[in-house]
């Protein structure tokens, strides 16, 4: 009795994909239109083959040169990579301070609205620019050196930790707040009894994902003259000292590596 009944509900169960623009006319209207945008932007990029066929060679004797790697100035580039994992941690440090009491400005469900404007605009800057634009602007105002890649970096760390942080709290049971003010709790414990359990998980999670971030961004921003293993990388470059170039970029591998290893370590114990 029950076999055709089963048969019968099987029949009816039929997969259907799952469309954002019900239309067919509409749908593949647009997709001709996307196709015939990118042809036209491939287009006007006006890209000059003779010279990419010409950079084939050049590309072949530059990694021919590049092999076998030069580790001859190893103390160079042990002391570089060290003053990039060094500019790492500092401003992971500073970043995760800085943006705890941002963060918590940023929640619009925490702090009276104008603060909340006041601090979301902050982030919002802050996340406007690239690190290497911050690099070049640090590097303006402190000059070459380590100092303008910790501040930029530091920058960095404090938009992206702030803005997860902020959204975390956003995203929190609403219930939960309203209990705890309901007993007449304080602001800061408020944050002990409330915020903190929930968002300090996450809180130190996303502060590992940047520290990560950070080792490998100032193998970056060293190339504008921010410090570290990248400003000397970019003077081998330009020397055309590709061995010692090839060099350092299998040691920044082996330092992102290493922090790779490192993060997913610490998360697992933060489980």
């Amino acid at each position: 009795m029950t076999a055709p009944a089963e048969s019968a509900n099987t029949e009816r169960l039929e997969w259907h994909t799952i469309k954002l623009i019900e239309n067919p006319i509409y749908r593949y209207g647009l997709l001709g239109l996307a196709l015939i945008y990118v042809v036209w932007s491939v287009g006007s990029l006006e890209v000059d083959w003779n010279r990419v066929a010409n950079g084939f060679p050049r590309a072949a004797d530059m990694f021919s040169r590049m092999f076998p790697p030069s580790f001859e100035r190893w103390e160079l580039l042990t002391r570089e990579l060290l003053v990039s994992v060094q500019m790492a941690l500092a401003a992971s440090f500073f970043g995760m301070i800085i943006a705890v009491p941002l963060g918590l400005c940023g929640a619009v469900n925490l702090v009276p609205r104008p603060v909340y404007l006041v601090a979301r605009t902050f982030i919002v800057l802050s996340r406007t620019f690239h690190e290497i634009i911050w690099a070049i602007f640090f590097v303006k105002i402190v000059g070459f050196g380590p100092l303008a890649g910790v501040l930029t970096l530091t920058i960095a760390s404090i938009s992206f930790v702030s803005k997860m942080l902020a959204e975390d709290i956003e995203n929190m049971p609403p219930g939960q707040l309203e209990a705890v003010r309901a007993t007449g709790a304080s602001f800061p414990k408020l944050l002990v009894y409330c915020i903190s359990p929930q968002a300090l998980p996450r809180y130190l999670g996303v502060s590992l994902y940047r520290l990560d971030a950070n080792i490998r961004h100032s193998t970056v921003v060293g190339v504008v003259g921010a410090g570290g293993i990248g400003q000397v990388l970019a003077a081998s470059f330009k020397r055309y000292d590709y061995d010692f170039s090839l060099a350092i970029l299998l040691a920044i591998i082996a330092l992102v590596f290493v922090g790779e290893v490192f993060s997913n370590w610490a998360r697992n114990k933060l489980r």
